[in-house]
């Protein structure tokens, strides 16, 4: 089956770290389309719901505490954008422990916001970050990248 999103070049930030989080935000959001295109039920549903929010707010955590570190000068603007998606998942939560059903709306939603995120906001830090010392690949894997992974799983 096609996914909700494919990752490709576009997407990328051109920083591993970055990206291989973005790759796991990209998997979840499949891996909810599925579980609702598929009929796997409710309860299945609201729980990826429920990981792709959590790390949607450590993803933003780690962007965020870069950014702070680095002196990115847009910072305050890219928080505001981290708040304004943390708020809307958080409202599409609320509505569906509420009863309404995950819909392809949200779904949706949630492709163009991650989608544009990216690429519009993201790819703008990637030249100030490289210039204050952030690598484009990782030196060498370790238990960052096992990290990552366990909490997408």
């Amino acid at each position: 089956m096609q996914p909700l999103v494919e990752w490709h070049d576009g997407l990328s930030v051109g920083i591993q770290e970055i990206d291989e989080q973005h790759k796991v935000l990209v998997d979840l959001l499949n891996e909810l389309y599925d579980a609702i295109r598929e009929h796997h039920g409710r309860e299945a549903s609201v729980a990826i719901l429920a990981r792709l929010a959590d790390y949607t707010r450590i993803h933003f955590t780690v962007e965020e505490s870069l950014m702070r570190i680095l002196g990115y000068p847009e910072y305050d603007e890219h928080k505001v954008h981290h708040e304004s998606l943390i708020a809307q998942l958080q409202a599409f939560q609320q509505r569906v422990a509420d009863g309404d059903a995950i819909t392809f709306e949200l779904l949706h939603f949630l492709r163009n916001w991650l989608t544009k995120h990216i690429q519009e906001g993201d790819t703008r830090y990637t030249e100030f970050f490289l210039s204050r010392g952030a690598q484009r690949n990782w030196q060498k894997k370790g238990w960052l990248d096992r990290f990552w992974s366990g909490i997408a799983g």
